[in-house]
């Protein structure tokens, strides 16, 4: 693991990596130190789906106020350094505020994000915390220039913020929201917990068990902010004065806009002081149905199964296949080469797809066939259901698919459906990548002697020319190492996942299993 404490260093390091590695994507962890579980989770979560992990532990000044806890921040540098280390980062960020160009005063350029955001919840107490927050985040962004910046829920107002300044400044980066990590008692981690007497610990508790009294509530059909408001007052209530409430909002997630009804999302925040610690918390309020994400190697029968459990749940089957194919279709249709990376990632971004599920009592929804599939660019709607399959279409998806400005602009659509729920979608990162918050997740596999098994079952079913056992094995495999190491969309199992071994079972057996898991 590399320790670099300048700007030059950060960048020459990164350089050399993406020379070396092509496309393989970095992320960056931005911290202040004082790491734990919760931090872990968000430098695993980067070691999962990135080829290059920096953490950047900077205590920055800007987002402190002049009688805020700046000075006896906790600051534990060795064991953050031994962690990251143990962890499998490449490298640390350690610079100092003159390397950053902090502290020049009036002469220091800022970001300032829209005061709508930045003014209410923690900005009302914290005025300016959040500017300090953008600015160096972006400095951070504009020096590593990261794929992936990883911050954690538990500060959801700096998380809305900080995807709006990437938004509305077009960066390149894709903000990843990673979930509140808590003790076992509830109580979200936080470094700041390191002040905490005790009793103080124990009056904090409120906070989470009023969430989780407000997500009761909310489970039961309550969707007014009134009644969802009082669930969580009544239960800050019992820890009495030694908790000194801030705050206590529901408001959207994105805009930060107070809400009245929930009718998709709210987010319930708190905020609160506990002798000498400012706490906050939130839970996320999402009224859709679940979301069925499957993931897996190659042959374990990722795709007959999900139809499968779409048709007989009456979910949406979300085809990414068909997405990539769709893409294909209109790069051959607008006689773009499916290799220039320019001419593919003007033309994805300017397309929109729609996947609806076929027709009740049709042969492909009575089979559990192809939904029906639809492309909008510049104006026009085509209908590419059929199109897709052509022989033509399925020589160039791959070289289409490589593209990661084609895969960054599907994965937003794809999470764009995901928004009102009930469908079942497969891959090789559903789970961990396009779906983390899905409520049923599945690594369907089964072992190399199985596919190879069933692979070859399949050839000779088709008279097609079949390798022995050993050899369909060996190319399984091979397959699998090369899934799992390839720059974009690494085959990898989320550590919720539900790991089901096909081995031995039938498909309506896989079937029944996965829709026993699923939430009715």
């Amino acid at each position: 693991m590399d320790v670099l404490r300048s700007v030059a260093a950060v960048r020459c390091f990164v350089e050399r990596f993406r020379q070396g590695e092509g496309e393989r994507s970095v992320g960056l962890v931005p911290t202040m130190g004082a790491l734990h579980d919760g931090h872990q989770s968000l430098i695993q979560r980067s070691r999962d789906q990135d080829g290059l992990v920096v953490v950047s532990i900077f205590v920055n000044p800007l987002q402190f106020g002049p009688d805020e806890d700046f000075a006896r921040y906790p600051r534990s540098q060795a064991a953050d350094l031994a962690l990251c280390e143990a962890l499998g980062v490449d490298a640390v960020f350690l610079p100092t505020a003159e390397a950053l160009g902090i502290g020049t005063g009036d002469r220091e350029t800022q970001v300032v994000p829209p005061p709508s955001m930045t003014s209410v919840l923690c900005g009302r107490s914290r005025p300016g915390h959040f500017t300090g927050v953008a600015t160096i985040v972006m400095k951070l962004f504009n020096i590593v220039q990261p794929d992936h910046g990883y911050f954690g829920q538990k500060d959801a107002q700096q998380v809305a913020i900080l995807k709006r300044m990437v938004a509305d400044t077009n960066l390149p980066v894709e903000l990843v929201a990673c979930p509140t990590v808590r003790e076992a008692d509830g109580l979200a981690l936080s470094s700041r917990n390191r002040y905490l007497s005790e009793a103080e610990r124990q009056r904090a508790l409120a906070l989470s068990q009023a969430l989780t009294e407000t997500n009761k509530a909310f489970a039961r059909g309550d969707r007014q902010a009134k009644t969802l408001l009082a669930a969580a007052r009544d239960v800050l209530a019992t820890a009495g004065s030694d908790l000194a409430l801030d705050y206590l909002a529901l408001v959207h997630p994105d805009t930060l806009e107070p809400l009245e009804t929930v009718d998709s999302v709210g987010l319930l925040v708190v905020a609160a002081q506990v002798g000498p610690a400012r706490l906050i918390d939130n839970v996320l309020l999402r009224d859709r149905q679940p979301i069925i994400a499957i993931d897996g190697p190659a042959g374990a029968g990722k795709s007959t199964v999900t139809r499968r459990v779409a048709r007989e749940l009456g979910l949406i089957f979300l085809d990414t296949g068909a997405m990539y194919r769709s893409v294909t279709w209109l790069a051959l249709h607008e006689g773009k080469d499916p290799g220039d990376r320019l001419a593919l990632a003007d033309l994805v971004s300017q397309a929109q797809i729609r996947l609806s599920a076929p027709e009740p009592g049709n042969a492909a929804g009575e089979q559990g066939g192809e939904a029906k599939v639809e492309i909008t660019y510049q104006g026009q709607t085509h209908d590419v259901t059929r199109a897709i399959r052509t022989a033509e279409v399925t020589a160039n998806v791959s070289a289409v698919a490589a593209h990661k400005e084609v895969r960054r602009s599907l994965v937003a659509q794809q999470q764009a459906m995901g928004e009102q729920g009930g469908l079942v979608a497969e891959g090789r990162d559903i789970g961990t990548h396009v779906f983390p918050d899905a409520e049923v997740k599945i690594f369907l596999t089964a072992t190399p002697a199985e596919r190879a098994r069933r692979r070859q079952a399949d050839l000779m079913a088709r008279n097609q020319p079949c390798p022995d056992l050993a050899t369909l094995e060996a190319e399984i495999q091979e397959r699998d190492r090369l899934d799992s190491s390839r720059a974009i969309a690494p085959l990898r199992q989320a550590a919720d996942a539900w790991e089901l071994v096909t081995d031995g079972m039938t498909i309506d057996a896989v079937v029944n299993a996965i829709k026993a898991r699923y939430p009715q």
